[in-house]
């Protein structure tokens, strides 16, 4: 578990090799984080995400981290909540897998996650903390890289929910 940190912060501002976006499927921009991780890196980000042709749900795809402090942002889509009747959960867990998956074969060594699909895309953020801890655990017990996984907290509550999902 010490390759997992929980972390209070603004995700645009860290100094990791990588950053996720929870992104939308045009990968141009929207709200949240999505749409801070766009601002913060400038013009050229929305130049880059334009030649990568979108982005199905589930996956993503690497851009450089432009104006932010880190080498590349992983794009990723999560699914929109739906009751859980339309395979959300094992789409969330494939947001993380195929994040990880990117950041090994680009050799990341830190990686920062938001809590993705838990803002606008409404996913319980308790349901979502479990899928994303067991998904980058179970990633992590196969893959010596990467060293650091931080997952991004909000506030007080996420981090209490990360924890719980945990066991710590």
């Amino acid at each position: 578990m010490e390759k997992i940190e929980l972390i209070t912060a603004d995700i645009t501002t860290l100094k990791t090799d990588a950053v996720v976006n929870a992104a939308n499927n045009s990968l141009m921009g929207g709200g949240g984080v999505d749409g801070a991780i766009h601002r913060a890196a400038g013009p050229d980000l929305k130049a880059a995400c334009r030649l990568l042709g979108g982005c199905k749900t589930g996956q993503s795809k690497l851009t450089p981290g432009f104006g932010l402090p880190c080498k590349y942002i992983i794009h990723t889509v999560g699914p929109v909540w739906n009751n859980g009747t339309e395979g959300e959960a094992e789409l969330l867990a494939s947001c993380y897998r195929t994040a990880l998956e990117l950041a090994v074969a680009h050799g990341v060594r830190t990686i920062a996650f938001p809590a993705i699909s838990t803002g606008a895309y409404r996913f319980p953020f308790d349901k979502a903390a479990r899928i994303a801890v067991a998904t980058i655990q179970q990633f992590l017990e196969n893959h010596p890289e990467p060293e650091k996984v931080y997952l991004v907290c909000l506030s007080e509550t996420n981090r209490q929910q990360y924890k719980r999902a945990m066991n710590v």
